[in-house]
């Protein structure tokens, strides 16, 4: 027998005696390092104009993300005109700019595939811009004269405004749109925060309006700026300070947001809709952003119904009961003005008083009962872990750097988010539910068939009001 036959048996007996034989380790046996996150950290620079800059460059692809806030919103606009910034925002991106007609503006656009969008919000309007490293000064051209320079082409605002009042039309076809517009108008009143653009309104809204809050606002010293992607910062300021260096600083009056009044009395609103079932909104205002109980809300609603299948509400009406679908809850931190807390589902219309009073069940229970270890654990965990997805791309990080530093959040907020969130206590998350949580004085809202030929006086302990008719 040779050598070489002789090793290939000896080293198949060796196998074969292995084979047998339990492995000496287990997975949960292997030591490997704790997990370590550092929240990424972003360049920030401000022009000579006071133009904010806040860049993080990524050579992965050769791409280029721009995002950009103008600090204005429909916070400031007057009642008799509600949605002049909704309208100002669509004007803005297809209104043309500079020597470019609209159709002009759109074709160079296309020509180097970049994707240009503006919108609108409570505080501020945004515009982003993508597109390929090779076609960035071309680009940002175009978006500097887009800012400086806008045309407002009056064809184009026309077809926006015809749009707009298309979408008002329209706003009653859903259900639970017609609930979350009705919750936010009986909670924030007649304020920025309730109102909702009517036919009216948007008829009131000129050209000149949309010229007046451009130049009003429109301003370097009123700009955040977001670039990542592939490009040198140095290169990248240097093109930026060649696009909107000569566009001077200027004086101006930052936009005022309007107090708060008392939200009205709780009731219960009532819309009739021919649909198979009822929307139910429960809702209240919550609180600011600044609040110090707000990582023991963000517990709380976790464990209520922010959780998903981990939460009570969703375990107790859809697994236990049956009675629908999808149950949830959100604690909103308000930017600048308190926000809202809202816990709703859909459910059958025989279902809705049933419902309503689990989910008000639940609400008292955490508010008189300090949760259980394991649902602290798991919400705690379930927080904390989820917090490493606000930085999934580069975009997404210099982005949140940006509206961080807009809506003024402590410079700690990100590195001491986790562990603010670890640290919270049951009794905390009992304290703050019985301080914010007003489960049985929230406003309700149900759209919806209703029983019976007539509404009753009252319900849940509260009056029953039926939802006034749109404008």
């Amino acid at each position: 027998m040779s050598l070489r036959i002789l090793a290939l048996l000896l080293i198949a007996l060796l196998l074969s005696a292995c084979v047998g034989q339990r492995s000496p380790f287990r997975p949960d046996q292997v030591a490997s390092p704790p997990l370590t996150f550092a929240v990424p950290q972003v360049e920030q620079r401000v022009l000579d104009n006071g133009m904010r800059l806040y860049l993080n460059p990524d050579h992965e692809l050769p791409l280029i993300k721009i995002s950009l806030m103008i600090g204005a919103g429909s916070i400031g606009e007057p009642a008799a005109k509600s949605g002049l910034v909704q309208l100002y925002a669509a004007a803005l991106r297809s209104g043309g700019a500079g020597r470019l007609s609209p159709q002009a503006f759109d074709d160079n656009l296309e020509a180097i595939a970049a994707d240009l969008a503006v919108s609108s919000g409570s505080y501020s309007v945004s515009c982003s811009l993508s597109l390929h490293r090779d076609d960035l000064e071309s680009g940002l051209a175009l978006f500097a004269d887009l800012l400086r320079r806008p045309r407002f082409d009056e064809q184009r605002m026309e077809l926006a405004r015809r749009q707009m009042l298309e979408g008002i039309r329209r706003q009653n076809d859903e259900p639970g749109a017609i609930a979350q517009r009705h919750l936010r108008r009986s909670l924030y009143g007649d304020h920025p925060l309730g109102r909702t653009p009517t036919l009216d309104t948007v008829e009131a809204i000129s050209g000149k309006d949309l010229l007046g809050f451009h130049s009003r606002y429109v301003l370097p010293n009123n700009l955040w700026l977001a670039v990542s992607g592939d490009f040198d910062p140095t290169e990248m300021e240097l093109l930026l300070g060649k696009l909107f260096g000569d566009w001077p600083l200027q004086p101006f009056e930052p936009q005022e947001i309007p107090p708060l009044t008392a939200p009205l009395e709780p009731v219960v609103l009532a819309l009739p809709k021919e649909v198979p079932q009822t929307t139910v909104l429960l809702g209240q205002r919550g609180i600011t952003k600044d609040h110090p109980d707000l990582y023991a809300l963000r517990v709380m609603n976790f464990i209520l119904g922010g959780g998903g299948f981990n939460s009570r509400l969703m375990r107790e009406v859809r697994s236990n009961r049956g009675l629908a679908y999808s149950v949830y809850s959100f604690f909103q931190a308000g930017r600048r003005l308190p926000g809202l807390f809202v816990a709703g589902c859909e459910t059958r219309t025989e279902s809705v008083d049933e419902v309503v009073i689990l989910m008000r069940d639940e609400m008292r229970r955490i508010s008189e009962e300090p949760v259980s270890e394991e649902e602290l654990k798991t919400a705690r965990q379930s927080l904390v872990n989820s917090f490493v997805f606000a930085f999934e791309n580069p975009h997404e990080v210099v982005s949140q750097a940006m509206r961080l530093d807009f809506y003024g959040y402590a410079e700690d907020y990100l590195q001491g988010y986790r562990d603010r969130l670890a640290a919270v206590t049951a009794d905390e998350v009992l304290d703050a539910a019985r301080q914010h949580l007003q489960w049985d004085g929230q406003m309700i809202v149900l759209v919806g068939e209703q029983t019976g030929s007539a509404q009753p006086a009252e319900r849940f302990g509260l009056p029953v009001a039926g939802l006034p008719d749109e404008d």
